[in-house]
């Protein structure tokens, strides 16, 4: 992943918010999961840190505690942005790379009803955007890469909810170009381990797929899949 943004439990203490309340569902659930949404102030400050790359449509951002998706609606409205200002002409092209943007954002979970609404809420957003029905091959393609990609699980123990005896496995989404995408999937618990081997890389700290890391064992991908249009994706 290109990316790594904060936690959703991030302070909120160099401002106070318009409503405190919207920031947590319950106090239970600060108590027991330390759940505090970030407001939206704040996301735009972090990722106007990293602008450039919260823009390109093909950045890759994962958030490790995504919550109901405050940070992924944010960066995706971004990339969206990008999308409409190079391919809004051209309805294929548009929904394409809507979808590619789509594709590019990841999140892990703790909690089931924040899984389920994150997901739900970054579908609607890919909806508006490209303009589709919730009965078309584009919503269908939209749901089914949001349900691999925004994972119920532990991103500290880097295994799935609630069967802890799966390790998180994410895919890498490409557009090819001409309405085809490829998917390679990968172990989340293989990827963190780039960090050692990009330091004494030729490449730098950003290469995570250059040819000397990607050939080292653990950066194969666990399965491998054709080239797949919109439509295979939805129906496969």
């Amino acid at each position: 992943m290109a990316l790594v943004a904060p936690s959703e439990a991030a302070s909120t203490k160099r401002r106070p918010s318009k409503s405190a309340s919207s920031l947590v569902r319950s106090r239970q659930r600060v108590i027991d999961h330390g759940e505090v949404f970030t407001p939206a102030w704040m996301v735009g400050a972090m990722l106007d840190l990293v602008k450039d790359e919260s823009e390109r449509i093909d950045s890759r951002f994962l958030e490790p505690a995504c919550g109901s998706g405050n940070f992924l609606t944010a960066v995706l409205a971004r990339k969206f942005a990008s999308v409409q200002a190079r391919y809004g002409k051209s309805e294929f092209e548009k929904r394409n790379y809507g979808l590619s943007a789509l594709m590019s954002v990841y999140g892990i979970e703790l909690l089931a009803d924040n899984v389920a609404e994150c997901r739900e809420v970054l579908l609607r957003q890919f909806d508006d955007f490209v303009s589709v029905k919730t009965d078309s091959d584009w919503h269908e393609a939209a749901r089914r890469v949001l349900s691999v990609n925004i994972v119920w699980g532990d991103a500290l123990t880097m295994k799935t909810q609630p069967d802890d005896e799966q390790f998180i496995t994410f895919p890498e989404w490409s557009y090819l170009g001409k309405g085809l995408f490829q998917r390679r999937d990968f172990r989340f618990d293989t990827l963190t381990q780039t960090s050692s081997l990009s330091a004494v890389s030729d490449y730098g700290v950003d290469s995570l797929f250059a040819d000397d890391v990607a050939k080292h064992d653990v950066f194969q991908p666990v399965r491998e899949y054709s080239p797949m249009t919109h439509q295979e994706i939805a129906h496969g």
